[in-house]
């Protein structure tokens, strides 16, 4: 049959899919919590989720360098990606000899028409629309708080400082759980990367220091706090903040229970 991804590409995939390929972690989770495990075949060294997988499937490496001969070898009969997490150039070679299903995440609309298209194709619609009905309520909850806005940078990397920026998936969540985003302007679109200098005159009432991509810890909240001595500064779960697979319904229902 033929289907749409959300690049707007036109695919043909086999009816009935038995070999699977999942480039982007967030969505082995979800093809997993769909109950397609059997049918993973391969996944890159990111996907951590569910625990002791990777030491069950093939790894055809990272999800910006694909081992190209291992993926071959495999024979798969769909393949998952994303247009933010994968690259172009990977994604076109892969394209020659398979179907490549890819997802292009910005929304939490976004979000559940993924899980809902990837149901569709997989033949685990019911499971998928589950899925997408809890997400929907935990959403209502999280949008029925009455909570002040705080103005809120939000550090995914160091050396250099890098923030999420306006035109991505962690905008949208900070925007839900009652957050400003200061760096959500034309001028820092996407994953900009920020001066000390900046961070200072933009002057955050609070600070998350993600932990992915890079692993920010306790000790790193000193160096913020030597920038920013009012700042509140957080250590946060990077997984809550920019995973949009199935972990979407376990960064919600938490953000609902104990906050952001």
């Amino acid at each position: 049959m033929k289907v749409t991804d959300q690049m707007n590409r036109r695919i043909k995939i086999p009816d009935t899919i038995q070999r699977i390929v999942s480039l982007v972690p967030s969505q082995t989770e979800l093809l997993v919590d769909l109950g397609l495990e059997d049918k993973i075949i391969g996944i890159t060294k990111f996907c951590i989720h569910p625990k002791g997988l990777k030491q069950t499937k093939t790894i055809i490496g990272g999800t910006k360098n694909f081992h190209f001969d291992r993926i071959k070898q495999l024979k798969p009969d769909l393949i998952i990606g994303n247009k933010e997490e994968n690259y172009k150039e990977g994604i076109k070679e892969l394209e020659k000899d398979f179907p490549v299903w890819m997802s292009d995440i910005l929304t939490i609309e976004d979000a559940t028409n993924m899980i809902a298209q990837i149901g569709l194709i997989t033949q685990t619609e019911l499971k998928a629309k589950i899925l997408v009905e809890n997400i929907r309520i935990e959403v209502n909850k999280l949008k029925a708080k009455i909570n002040p806005v705080k103005k809120v940078l939000y550090f995914i990397w160091k050396n250099p400082y890098m923030v999420a920026g306006s035109n991505n998936y962690i905008n949208e969540i900070l925007r839900l759980n009652g957050f400003e985003n200061l760096c959500n302007t034309d001028e820092y679109s996407r994953y900009p990367e920020i001066t000390s200098e900046e961070i200072k005159s933009l002057n955050p009432e609070v600070v998350l220091l993600s932990s992915e991509p890079f692993p920010f810890k306790e000790n790193h909240i000193e160096e913020f706090k030597n920038l920013l001595p009012n700042t509140e500064i957080k250590i946060v779960d990077g997984e809550l903040y920019s995973w949009y697979g199935s972990r979407l319904l376990v960064a919600l229902k938490t953000f609902n229970e104990y906050g952001n």
